[in-house]
C-alpha cells in the first residue's frame, strides 16, 4: 500500500490533493491513503474560525468547507490527528474519532484503527505540563484560556495508549517525542533551526509523554509535524516486555504463533521517525512510502478491537474536572485498583459480541451550516460569535454501542448546561450546505460512572460544611435524572425519540486530605 504522509495541513486540502495527483502522474503510481499529522483546520464556517487559537489575521477559511459541504470529495481515504491550530469545537464533537467529511476520518483525542491490515495509532494535540493532569473540562464557546487548553494532551489518552500490546505499524503525533533529535542529524537540524539549541539544552524540545510512548509502543514508523521542518531519525529500542492478553484457552497453533512473536521480540525493535514541514510552496511537507499489506482487496477502515476494549474498561477514569487527578498505578499503597488494562480474552470476546463487524460505518452527518464564499467574502472584516456546543450523532452511536461516555456531554452536564439538540442528515453524500432538521433532544447512553479517586468511607457523620466538600455528579447506579438513555440509534442518523431532561442530582462527599490533591502544577 502506498501511503502519503503530510506534515501540518493548515487547511490546504486542495493543494495537498493536487500535489498527490501530480506525484501519481509523475511516478505512474496510485497512492491509496493520506495521513495528516495535525493542524488540519477543519473549519466549516466563519463561526468555527473563532475557536482557533491564532491571531485574527491568520483566520483563513481555506478549503476544507468544500469537502464538508459535498462540493468536492476527498479523492483518497484521509486520516488525521489534531494539532494546536484546529476548529476545536468541531473536533470536540468526535472525542473518539469519526468522519469530519466524506472519506476524511479524524482519530479523536487518541485512537487506533486498521487499514487493510496496517495498524495505525495516533494522539492529537500538544503537550503543556500545567494541563496534562487535568480532565477534558472545556466546551464551546471557549474562554481565552480554554481556547488553548482544549488542544492540550491529557494523561488519560497517554495512559490508554500505553495499554496497547502487539505491533503498531504507524504512530502519528503533532508534537515530537522529547530527545528525538539525538537519534538523527542534530547538527543539520540546528543549522536549519538554530533557535532550537536553547530548548534542546534545557530538555524542552518535544513532548515528555510522547518520549514515554515511543519507548513503550515502539512502532515501526512514527510521523510528526508541528516544528515546521523535515527531520528523520532512527530509534533502536531495548527489548519490550511482552504484554499478552490472557490466553488460557489458546489452541496449539496460537501457542506456536506466540512463540514466533517472542522470537521476533528478541531482536531489537527499530522505529523510523520522520517529521515533515507545513504545506507551503518549496517546503518538504509530503512523503510517500510503500508498506506491505496482508490483503490486496478494496481499502477498508476498521476499528481496532484492542483499542475498543481499552476505551470500555477505562471509561470510569474519564474526568471532566478543571483540576489535577491521578490515574491508577502499581504504587497505590493499600488501595486495590486495576492499573493494567491490556485486554483479556474475555474482554475481547465481549467487544466481538458488540462489534460483529469492525468496519467503521459510513455515517458522516453535517452538524453545522457551510461557509458561503459569495455571501461571506468579507468575513475577515465582520464580527462573528463562537458557536455553542453540538453533540454529534456519530459519537452518540459509538458511545451507545460500546457503553462509554461522551466527555463533552459530561462536561456540559457538570457545569449545569442544557444539552443541545442533535442534528441528523438523511444522506451524508448530498451536496447540501445546511444540516437537516434539528431533533428535540439528543439521546446518550452512559455506562456506570465511578469516581476518579477511590475514597475510604467516613468514620463519623459530617455535621458542618467546610471548604473541603466537593460536589460530584451522582453515580449511574443511583437515580440518573439528568442522563438520557438510548434504545436504538441507526447508522443513517434517523430520528430518535427523546427522553425528557431534568437538572442533575448532586451529592456531596467530604474528601480527606484535600490539600494533597490541590498542589499547584509547576507549568513545565
Amino acid at each position: 500500500m502506498k501511503i502519503a504522509i503530510e506534515g501540518c495541513a493548515h487547511g490546504e486540502l486542495e493543494r495537498i490533493y493536487d500535489t498527490i495527483e501530480g506525484i501519481e502522474k509523475e511516478r505512474n503510481i496510485k497512492i491509496d491513503l493520506l495521513l495528516c499529522c495535525g493542524d488540519f483546520q477543519s473549519t466549516r464556517n466563519v463561526s468555527d474560525l473563532q475557536t482557533m487559537a491564532v491571531p485574527r489575521k491568520y483566520m483563513d477559511m481555506c478549503t476544507f468547507y468544500k469537502y464538508y459541504s459535498g462540493e468536492r470529495v476527498a479523492p483518497i481515504l484521509t486520516i488525521f490527528i489534531g494539532g494546536n491550530h484546529e476548529a476545536s469545537n468541531y473536533l470536540q464533537e468526535l472525542p473518539y474519532g469519526g468522519w469530519v467529511a466524506p472519506n476524511i476520518y479524524y482519530l479523536g483525542y487518541a485512537g487506533v484503527v486498521n487499514v487493510n491490515g496496517i495498524r495505525i495509532a495516533g494522539i492529537s494535540g500538544i503537550y503543556k505540563g500545567h494541563d496534562f493532569l487535568r480532565g477534558h473540562h472545556e466546551f464551546p464557546p471557549y474562554t481565552e484560556k480554554t481556547c488553548r487548553s482544549v488542544y492540550h494532551v491529557r494523561q488519560l489518552e497517554v495512559f490508554r495508549l500505553k495499554q496497547l500490546s502487539g505491533k503498531i505499524d504507524i504512530f502519528m503525533s503533532h508534537d515530537w517525542p522529547r530527545g528525538i533529535q539525538e537519534y538523527g542529524n542534530k547538527a543539520q537540524l540546528l543549522r536549519f533551526k538554530p533557535h532550537f539549541a536553547e530548548d534542546i539544552g534545557s530538555g524542552q524540545l518535544g513532548s515528555r509523554p510522547l518520549e514515554e510512548l515511543l519507548k513503550v509502543v515502539q512502532p515501526t514508523y512514527w510521523f510528526a509535524a508541528h516544528l515546521h521542518c523535515k527531520f528523520a531519525a532512527l530509534v533502536q529500542h531495548k527489548r519490550r516486555n511482552s504484554r499478552k492478553s490472557d490466553a488460557s484457552g489458546s489452541s496449539d497453533s496460537e501457542f506456536e504463533e506466540e512463540e514466533k512473536e517472542e522470537d521476533n521480540e528478541a531482536r531489537p525493535a527499530v522505529t523510523k521517525f520522520l517529521a515533515l514541514d507545513k504545506c507551503l510552496p518549496k517546503r518538504r511537507f509530503l512523503q510517500v512510502l510503500d508498506i506491505p499489506t496482508t490483503t490486496a482487496e478494496k481499502l477498508t477502515l476498521e476499528y481496532d478491537i484492542e483499542w475498543l476494549s481499552i476505551l470500555r474498561t477505562t471509561n470510569h477514569l474519564t474526568s471532566i474536572k478543571d483540576s489535577n487527578y491521578y490515574l491508577p498505578g502499581k504504587k497505590a499503597g493499600s488501595i486495590e485498583e486495576r492499573c493494567d488494562f491490556t485486554p483479556t480474552m474475555e474482554e475481547l470476546s465481549h467487544i466481538r459480541s458488540k462489534f460483529t463487524n469492525l468496519e467503521v460505518p459510513l455515517n458522516f452527518c453535517r452538524t453545522a451550516s457551510t461557509f458561503d464564499p459569495v455571501g461571506q467574502q468579507n468575513y475577515k472584516q465582520t464580527h462573528a460569535d463562537q458557536p455553542n456546543a453540538q453533540l454529534n450523532p456519530q459519537c452518540i452511536e459509538f458511545c451507545t454501542r460500546l457503553g462509554i461516555d461522551d466527555p463533552l456531554c459530561l462536561a456540559m452536564l457538570a457545569n449545569g448546561k442544557q444539552l443541545p439538540p442533535t442534528v441528523s442528515s438523511e444522506d451524508s453524500s448530498a451536496q447540501d450546505s445546511t444540516p437537516s432538521t434539528l431533533q428535540a433532544e439528543p439521546v446518550l447512553a452512559t455506562s456506570k460512572r465511578k469516581l476518579n479517586l477511590m475514597l475510604p468511607a467516613p468514620t463519623a457523620p459530617v455535621s458542618n460544611v467546610d471548604n473541603d466538600v466537593i460536589e460530584l455528579p451522582v453515580e449511574a447506579d443511583e437515580e440518573p435524572a439528568a442522563i438520557l438513555v438510548q434504545d436504538d440509534i441507526k447508522e443513517t442518523c434517523a430520528e430518535v425519540a427523546p427522553v425528557c431532561v431534568s437538572p442533575p442530582n448532586i451529592k456531596k462527599l467530604k474528601r480527606r486530605n484535600q490539600s494533597i490533591y490541590q498542589t499547584e502544577d509547576n507549568g513545565d
